[in-house]
């Protein structure tokens, strides 16, 4: 709907990329429904980065506690029952990500590595289902195995058309976590140690 409504303003050849609804209001005359789009989508960008930050630190602190990553990572603070060292941690990187890294560069890093963690899922549901019949399902996937492998490769599809910079960070980051994995985690893991 927002597409139509964009074409119907202004023609697509004018639209900007970088911010399409704004850049086609303020060409029709309209900079102060501009300048609202704009903070909605910097408060929408925003809510998205503060929502992995607060996930993050609990993705940290359940591979510690696996043993994928240092035990103290895994630490319960004694008043306020958070992880606190990966919070503290993951908090300070941010911050001087944010001073360093515009916006739309720390949006497209969200996107890849939040559409690859949907591909995980997509096909640990698929995967589980295989391999631990037995144990209970808090959810039903329908037609499964069909709709997870269109999951994955819709997000896949998405990430196709990122830019090629993000494509070659995200690599890299995996690079370092596999590279981790092998020479730390591997060796440490529970779960592993337990079926392996």
């Amino acid at each position: 709907m927002v597409a139509i409504v964009l074409i119907g303003l202004v023609s697509y050849d004018k639209l900007d990329i970088n911010e399409p609804l704004a850049a086609a209001l303020r060409d029709r005359g309209l900079g102060w429904a501009s300048a609202i789009i704009a903070v909605g989508a910097l408060a929408g960008i925003t809510s998205v980065l503060l929502v992995n930050m607060l996930a993050q630190p609990r993705v940290v602190f359940a591979l510690a506690r696996d043993g994928l990553l240092p035990k103290k990572f895994a630490e319960i603070h004694p008043k306020f029952k958070t992880p606190w060292i990966p919070t503290i941690f993951f908090g300070v990187i941010v911050a001087i990500g944010s001073g360093f890294m515009p916006i739309n560069k720390a949006a497209e890093l969200t996107n890849i590595g939040t559409l690859f963690a949907f591909v995980l899922v997509c096909f640990g549901v698929i995967i589980l289902r295989k391999k631990a019949k037995d144990k209970p399902r808090s959810f039903k996937v329908p037609l499964s195995p069909v709709l997870p492998i269109i999951g994955a490769a819709l997000c896949v599809f998405l990430m196709i058309f990122l830019p090629w910079t993000t494509k070659m960070i995200f690599i890299g980051w995996v690079g370092v976590g596999l590279i981790f994995y092998s020479f730390y985690g591997y060796k440490k893991s529970v779960l592993s140690n337990r079926f392996g």
